[in-house]
């Protein structure tokens, strides 16, 4: 299994921690010998969890162009039917997948289509578990038009969350395709995927554990 290159400055503080912890526990005269096996143990342990954190494994999504996918792996959070304004201007369902600590954190594309970076917003670091966060919370916004619907992606930070990242072009619209990677949150989060709500015929409930670019989370309707 990948693991993502951003893990690298993170194995590096990693390390400094546990240097840090010897030249700490030799300041206080604690046995050499002891010091030094802490300092080991916690920095195996640390970067263990980095390496696993920022795995990033291969999604093989469902090729049928009806059937939408999961943007996040975790457990859908929310279900929830809202008016959106400013982007989609429609009725919409807003399908929320909260992320924990274990999960993979690589975001990737619901549907195919042109990607567009909307922008960052700052806000409140709220736990991404509360329904209100959608709103106030720090976040990124994604536009995806496909041929039959769109998807607005949104990126939540929670107050474990360091940063939420967007990995194409952030000054012009790219083509992408169902299930391509399209960013990463970082250590505890949510994503929402807002869709009009006359398109689509939702296939979770809210409970449901999805992996993104691989569970169908919603299908097209027939017009």
């Amino acid at each position: 299994m990948s693991v993502r290159q951003e893990v690298i400055p993170f194995l590096l503080a990693v390390w400094c921690i546990a240097v840090l912890i010897v030249v700490i526990g030799l300041s206080l005269n604690t046995k050499t010998y002891t010091t030094v096996i802490i300092g080991i143990i916690v920095g195996v342990i640390l970067s263990a969890y980095m390496l696993y954190f920022f795995r990033d494994p291969e999604r093989v999504p469902p090729s049928d162009e009806s059937l939408i996918v999961a943007g996040a792996d975790g457990n859908i959070a929310r279900i929830t039917e809202v008016k959106e304004s400013k982007y989609l201007n429609c009725e919409t369902v807003r399908i929320s997948i909260f992320l924990s600590l274990f999960d993979v954190h690589v975001n990737r594309s619901p549907i195919s289509g042109s990607s567009r970076f909307l922008g960052y917003f700052p806000g409140k670091r709220l736990f991404t578990f509360q329904e209100k966060s959608s709103e106030v919370n720090q976040h990124n916004k994604i536009l995806i038009e496909g041929e039959k619907t769109k998807c607005l992606v949104t990126q939540i930070v929670g107050p474990v969350c360091r940063r939420v990242v967007y990995w194409p072009d952030h000054a012009n619209a790219v083509q992408i395709k169902k299930g391509d990677r399209i960013g990463m949150m970082k250590f505890g989060s949510r994503l929402d995927m807002y869709f009009p709500k006359d398109d689509i015929e939702v296939m979770v409930k809210e409970g449901d554990k999805v992996r993104a670019g691989e569970t169908v989370v919603a299908r097209l309707k027939l017009k």
